[in-house]
C-alpha cells in the first residue's frame, strides 16, 4: 500500500522498479523490528559479510574456511565473527522435535538436563541447612560469610573482629563438625 500511495506517475519508471525494493525494505524492517531477539545492525552486518566471505573462501580454496580465516579477511577479531554468526541464528523452541520415526517424537527438551533439580542436590541442600543450624552462632556466621557471601578469611576476620588464624581454625572445625553431622545423618538413613 505504501508503494502504491508513494508512486509518482510523472517519473519515467515502472511501478515494479519502484515497488519491489520498497516492499523488500518494509519486510526487512518488519522482521527486524518484530524479531523476538534484538541484534544490533552492526553485528548483523558483520555476520552477513562473514557469510559472504565464507562463500568466497570456499570457492577460492575448495574447503570450509576457519573462523580465523574469515576474521582475517574481514579484518575483525575472531570473537566478533563468532558472536555475530551466533547472533543471527534463529532461536529454536524446546518443543521442536529432533527425532521422530514411527513412535513418539524426541524433543530438544528431552535432551536437556538440569543438575540443580536433582533429588540428590535438593536432599544435600536440606542436609547442609540442618547441619548449619546445629553449629554455634559464630561458626554459622563464618561459614555464611565465607561460602555464601564469598568473602576471604581476612575479610571475615575484619568483619567479626578476630584474627585470620582464628577464622581459619573456626572454619575448619565447623566444616569438620558439619561433615560429621551429615555422615551420621546419612548412616542413620541406611
Amino acid at each position: 500500500m505504501k508503494a502504491i500511495d508513494n508512486f509518482d506517475l510523472s517519473q519515467n519508471v515502472k511501478f515494479s522498479t519502484y515497488a519491489v525494493p520498497m516492499i523488500i525494505g518494509e519486510i526487512r524492517r518488519y522482521l527486524r523490528d518484530n524479531n523476538p531477539i534484538r541484534v544490533s545492525r552492526s553485528l548483523r552486518d558483520i555476520a552477513y559479510k562473514a557469510l559472504q566471505v565464507r562463500d568466497s573462501l570456499v570457492n577460492r580454496h575448495s574447503r570450509e574456511p576457519t573462523i580465523a580465516e574469515i576474521a582475517a579477511e574481514l579484518n575483525v577479531a575472531r570473537e566478533e565473527v563468532v558472536l555475530a554468526l551466533d547472533a543471527i541464528q534463529e532461536p529454536v523452541s524446546l518443543f521442536d522435535p529432533i527425532y521422530q520415526e514411527g513412535g513418539d517424537p524426541i524433543y530438544i527438551m528431552d535432551q536437556i538436563k538440569d543438575e540443580r533439580d536433582l533429588d540428590s542436590t535438593w536432599i544435600e541442600g536440606i542436609a547442609l541447612r540442618e547441619a548449619m543450624e546445629k553449629l554455634g552462632e559464630r561458626e554459622r556466621l563464618i561459614l555464611s560469610l565465607r561460602f555464601f557471601a564469598s568473602k576471604t578469611q581476612m575479610e571475615v576476620a575484619e568483619e567479626i573482629g578476630i584474627s585470620q588464624a582464628q577464622v581459619s581454625r573456626l572454619e575448619k572445625a565447623a566444616l569438620h563438625h558439619m561433615r560429621k553431622l551429615i555422615a551420621e545423618r546419612d548412616s542413620s538413613k541406611i
